[in-house]
């Protein structure tokens, strides 16, 4: 696909976002997908596995040959999901691990009991509450799903991730938002499920660098799906999933380019926001473009609030 074109189908937004987008660009990847059994001896971490994008994106990275740990809130609840990947990947190593990403104890425990090294870390949980909600240590809880629990996991990985790759999973959404500087907690204003989402994934974007540069030579990347059909878009935006159902991607279409990210061969800039495998802009419109500034803010206030020292 021609670069121009490519450029109008993201500005588009829903050509590109949808299944549309993915058939198109998809015809020129064969060349660049992942070589098989990429991952092989090597150990990815994926939270929030149970379902949609996480599953699909377990799926995908131990069809290359990983050991893949299903980071979920309670592994009781998982069964299905191992039997479901089990199925689709019989050569496959899964392991469940119990973890609430939004507790920043249950995350400290977490990693404290991780050994050896970590080839890939996706964060990938998420949640749109209908209503503000507050973690065990009193954050908003997107905030502390998408943001400071990840985060501190990260960091308390670090000396696993050496030569790893950590890939945050945003969303199109945050192209609206502005970072919210002035009140990262939500706690002002008419709270909206889906604008504290948006924020809490431009938040994600703006530290990606942030992250890159604090732990180089670690690659760290952050990546949206486009609108893809998971049981998370269907509870928290019944309407629209209705309304689009036809256009949405298949899970493993949304998580193609994070597992590309996770495997690829080729060298690539660390600190990028990406999209069916490209570097995308982090802004689109003038009112959302953020400042050094801001992004020391967002950043010192992260860190302290998740406890980074």
């Amino acid at each position: 696909m021609s670069g121009a074109l490519d450029t109008l189908l993201d500005r588009l937004v829903i050509p590109g976002y949808t299944k549309l987008g993915y058939s198109l660009r998809s015809r020129t990847w064969p060349a660049d997908d992942p070589r098989p059994n990429a991952l092989a001896g090597k150990t990815a971490i994926v939270t929030g596995a149970r379902g949609g994008l996480g599953k699909a994106t377990a799926a995908g990275l131990a069809a290359l040959g990983a050991t893949v740990h299903l980071v979920v809130r309670d592994a009781t609840k998982a069964t299905r999901t191992v039997a479901d990947l089990r199925s689709e990947v019989p050569t496959a190593t899964f392991v469940v691990d119990e973890c609430d990403i939004s507790d920043l104890d249950a995350v400290r425990r977490y990693a404290a009991g991780l050994t050896g090294p970590i080839h890939a870390l996706i964060h990938n949980a998420g949640v749109m509450p209908p209503r503000r909600t507050q973690s065990p240590q009193g954050h908003e809880l997107t905030l502390a799903t998408h943001v400071l629990g990840p985060l501190l996991l990260t960091d308390l990985l670090r000396d696993h991730l050496e030569d790893g790759r950590v890939v945050f999973v945003a969303s199109g959404g945050m192209y609206t938002q502005r970072l919210p500087v002035d009140d990262p907690e939500y706690r002002n204003g008419s709270y909206h499920g889906a604008r504290a989402y948006a924020r809490s994934k431009r938040i994600q974007v703006a530290l990606t660098p942030v992250l890159a540069a604090e732990l180089a030579p670690t690659f760290i990347a952050t990546m949206h799906p486009g609108w893809s059909q998971t049981p998370g878009l269907t509870d928290s935006l019944p309407l629209f999933t209705n309304l689009t159902r036809p256009l949405l991607r298949t899970p493993a279409q949304g998580a193609d380019t994070t597992v590309w990210l996770a495997a690829t061969n080729r060298t690539l800039p660390t600190g990028n926001f990406w999209h069916d495998r490209q570097p995308r802009p982090t802004h689109y419109l003038r009112h959302t473009e953020d400042s050094e500034a801001d992004t020391q803010r967002i950043w010192d206030y992260c860190r302290t609030a998740a406890g980074i020292s």
